[in-house]
C-alpha cells in the first residue's frame, strides 16, 4: 500500500465497509477522480447526496446522454411555486458515479433527506485543478479551515444527520460502500455518523420531480464546464480516449476552434490580408490568460477571462466568436430523444417554461458561486433593423467618421516616410573606400569585387545614398487585386474637410448594404488614393480621360498619376505592380514605388479598410455608441 493509499483510507474511512470521498460540484477534474476510484476499487453501492424521489428520472435522464437535461422538483412557497433542479451533466461528479455505477452493475442509493423547500448553501473552494497534483485526501484536508460549520436545527444540519443514519443503515446490506459527499458537508457527516446524531424524519414530498430538455442557449448556466469543453469531454468518452488534462487542453481545443470559425468569415471578406491570428498572437493570448487567472486566485481560466483576452488580443469579431464557440454543445441538437416534450430555458436562479411562466429555481448541484460582469462586445445588429436604418437613409447627406480619418492620415503619413526611404535607396550607389565611410559597408559589392579583383588586398566598398528629394504627393492602396466590380460596387472621391486630411479616392463595398446603426454605414476599401496637401481634383471616376483603363485598379493608378505633381507614386498593393500599371505610370511621366502589403500587419490593415459613412455631421454625436473601435 502506498503512504498516499494509506493517508486517503486514513481520512476518508468511515467505517471497514464505508468509505467518504469529498467532492467538489461542477468540476470534470473531481468528476474523473470519482470514475477513476470505482473503476479502481471494488464498491458494492454507491451512495450520493440525492434525495430518493429523484432515483428514477436522474438516471432515465443518464441514460440519454450525451443530450443533456435536468430533473425538476417542484417546491410550494405561499402563493408560488418554485423549484429546485439536478442538472444531468456529465461533469457533475454526482452524475458521473451514477453513471460508472449504472455501467459497472453498482447499486445505487440516494441517501439524501427529502425536504419540501431545498435551501442552497454555497461556499468558497480551492480550483479543483489542483489534484491533478497533490491527492484529493490533502485537497479536502487543506480545505477544512475554511468550510462553514452546518448550525444546528438548520435544513443543512438536518440533512447531514439524516445521511449519516442511511449509511448506517447501508452497511448492514453491503460489504464495502462509497459515498460520494459534498466537500462542505463531508467532516460533519463524519462527525454525525460517529456520534449517532439524533435526526428527524424526510418530509412529505407532495410532486413528483419531472426530468425536462434544455434550450441549447441555456446550457451556460446548467453546465458545470463549459459546454464546449463538456462537449470535449463526452467525445473523448465516445473515442476512448484519455482525458486526464482536458480541463487545461481544451483551452486550446476552444482557442484553435474559435480561430477556425472566425477565419471561416473573415476570408469571406478580407482574402488578400495577412491573418492576424497567428500562432504568435495565440501564445500571447494563452500567456496574458494565464497571468488574469492567477490574479483572480485561479488556475484554470472562466469564460469572463477567455472573452476579454481575445477581444484585447484580437477585437470585437474574435471575442464574439469565440464567445459563441464556447457555448455550443452539439450533442443537444445532434441526438434525438424519444419524446417531443419541449425544451425549457434557464438562466441564474430561474427556469422559464415553454408557455413563457418564469419560476424561481436553485441548483442542487451548485459549483462556484456565479456573478454577472460586464463586457462590452458590440455584435452586428439583426438583418430586419439593418434594412429599416436603409429605408430611412437620406441620399443629400454624407461625410466620414473622424476619429477613422485620423487614424488612417496617420498610417498614411507613416507609409510616406517608407516609400522616401525605398526611393533614397534606389539611388543609391556604391563605391570604393577611400576617406569616409559613407552611409557603412556595402557587403555585397565588398565580396563580388574580391572575387573578381586580381589584387592580393582586399578592396572594400561602401554605399552612397543620397537624400531623397522632393516629396510624395499621392498614395496608393490596392487591398484587392483583382477587384471585384460586383462586390466594390461603389466609387467615389471625397474632398478634404481641412488642411489636415488628404483627397481621397476610392472604390468600396455599398455601405447601405451593412448598416450598424441609425444613420450609420459600414464599407470596406478594395482600393484607395491619397493626394496630401489636398485640393480638388475633378473626380476620376467620371473623367473622360481615363477611359482607356479596364478596370478599378487601372483607373485608380491612372487617376493618382494624372493628378500628381512629383514624378513619384507610392504603391502599396497584395501582387507586384503589373506591367500594365507601369505602362500607364510611364503614360503619365510618373514612377512607381512599390510596397508590399504584407510588410504591414493584416490586423492593421483590416481595421483601416473598415470605414463608416455617416448620414450627416449630427450623426457624429452619438456614432460611438455603434461603431466599433
Amino acid at each position: 500500500m502506498t503512504p498516499d493509499k494509506q493517508v486517503t483510507d486514513a481520512v476518508f474511512q468511515l467505517s471497514p465497509r464505508i468509505t467518504l470521498l469529498p467532492i467538489r460540484h461542477a468540476s470534470g477534474d473531481v468528476a474523473q477522480e470519482v470514475r477513476e476510484h470505482l473503476l479502481r476499487e471494488k464498491v458494492d453501492c454507491i451512495a450520493v447526496p440525492l434525495p430518493p424521489s429523484v432515483e428514477e428520472p436522474v438516471e432515465a435522464a443518464i441514460a440519454n446522454l450525451p443530450h443533456i437535461q435536468i430533473v425538476l422538483i417542484p417546491e410550494r412557497q405561499e402563493s408560488t411555486t418554485t423549484y429546485s433542479y439536478i442538472p444531468v451533466d456529465p461533469c457533475q461528479p454526482i452524475i458521473m458515479g451514477i453513471r460508472v455505477a449504472m455501467n459497472e452493475d453498482i447499486a445505487r442509493a440516494y441517501i439524501d433527506r427529502e425536504v419540501s423547500i431545498y435551501e442552497p448553501s454555497t461556499y468558497f473552494t480551492a480550483d479543483p485543478y489542483v489534484i491533478k497534483h497533490v491527492s484529493l485526501a490533502a485537497y479536502a484536508t487543506a480545505m477544512l479551515p475554511s468550510l462553514p460549520a452546518p448550525t444546528p436545527g438548520t435544513q443543512r444540519w438536518q440533512r447531514i444527520a439524516w445521511m449519516a443514519f442511511r449509511l448506517h443503515e447501508l452497511e448492514l446490506y453491503y460489504e464495502s460502500v462509497l459515498c460520494v459527499c459534498s466537500l462542505e458537508d463531508w467532516p460533519w457527516i463524519r462527525a454525525s455518523y460517529q456520534n449517532r446524531a439524533p435526526y428527524e424524519l424526510p418530509d412529505t414530498q407532495e410532486a413528483r420531480p419531472e426530468s425536462f430538455r434544455i434550450q441549447s442557449d441555456s446550457l451556460y448556466f446548467v453546465l458545470g464546464e463549459l459546454p464546449f469543453v463538456t462537449e470535449l469531454y463526452e467525445t473523448r468518452r465516445i473515442e476512448a480516449r484519455d482525458d486526464r488534462h482536458l480541463s487545461i487542453n481544451s483551452i486550446k481545443e476552444l482557442l484553435l476552434e474559435t480561430r477556425v470559425n472566425w477565419l471561416r468569415t473573415w476570408q469571406d471578406d478580407s482574402a488578400q490580408e495577412s491573418n492576424w491570428v497567428t500562432p504568435q498572437l495565440l501564445q500571447m493570448f494563452l500567456q496574458y490568460v494565464r497571468n488574469l487567472s492567477l490574479l483572480n486566485h485561479r488556475l484554470t481560466p472562466d469564460l469572463y477571462t477567455l472573452v476579454l483576452a481575445a477581444k484585447q488580443l484580437a477585437g470585437d469579431e474574435f471575442a464574439l466568436t469565440l464567445l459563441d464557440t464556447a457555448k455550443q454543445y452539439r450533442f443537444q441538437d445532434a441526438e434525438v430523444l424519444p419524446w417531443a416534450q419541449p425544451a425549457i430555458s434557464v438562466g441564474l436562479g430561474e427556469v422559464q417554461f415553454p408557455d413563457g411562466v418564469v419560476a424561481k429555481a436553485s441548483n442542487r448541484l451548485a459549483g462556484q458561486l456565479l456573478e454577472w460582469k460586464s463586457l462590452s462586445l458590440r455584435p452586428a445588429p439583426p438583418k430586419r433593423k439593418k434594412r429599416d436604418w436603409a429605408y430611412q437613409w437620406n441620399p443629400f447627406g454624407q461625410c466620414s467618421w473622424p476619429p477613422e480619418d485620423n487614424k488612417i492620415e496617420s498610417f498614411t503619413a507613416h507609409v510616406r516616410q517608407q516609400a522616401k526611404s525605398l526611393l533614397g535607396a534606389e539611388l543609391a550607389k556604391a563605391e570604393k573606400f577611400t576617406t569616409s565611410m559613407r552611409d557603412g559597408i556595402d557587403l555585397r559589392e565588398t565580396l563580388r569585387h574580391s572575387i573578381t579583383s586580381r589584387s592580393q588586398h582586399l578592396e572594400i566598398y561602401v554605399k552612397d545614398i543620397p537624400p531623397a528629394r522632393g516629396t510624395l504627393e499621392v498614395i496608393v492602396f490596392l487591398f484587392e487585386t483583382p477587384a471585384d466590380r460586383e462586390k466594390f460596387s461603389w466609387q467615389a472621391t471625397w474632398y478634404a474637410e481641412h488642411q489636415e486630411e488628404s483627397t481621397l479616392c476610392f472604390f468600396a463595398t455599398p455601405f447601405l448594404e451593412n448598416m450598424v446603426g441609425p444613420g450609420i454605414g459600414q464599407s470596406q476599401y478594395g482600393g484607395t488614393m491619397f493626394l496630401f496637401p489636398p485640393r480638388p481634383i475633378p473626380d476620376i471616376w467620371t473623367d473622360p480621360e481615363l477611359d482607356f483603363t479596364r478596370s478599378l485598379e487601372e483607373r485608380l493608378l491612372a487617376g493618382a498619376c494624372r493628378h500628381s505633381h512629383e514624378p513619384h507614386v507610392a504603391l502599396v498593393s497584395p501582387i507586384p505592380p503589373k506591367a500594365r500599371w507601369r505602362q500607364i505610370a510611364k503614360r503619365f511621366g510618373r514612377k512607381l514605388i512599390p510596397i508590399p502589403l504584407n510588410r504591414f500587419s493584416g490586423q492593421t490593415i483590416n481595421r483601416l479598410r473598415q470605414f463608416h459613412v455617416l448620414n450627416g455631421h449630427d450623426i457624429r454625436s452619438f456614432a460611438s455608441q455603434f461603431i466599433r473601435e
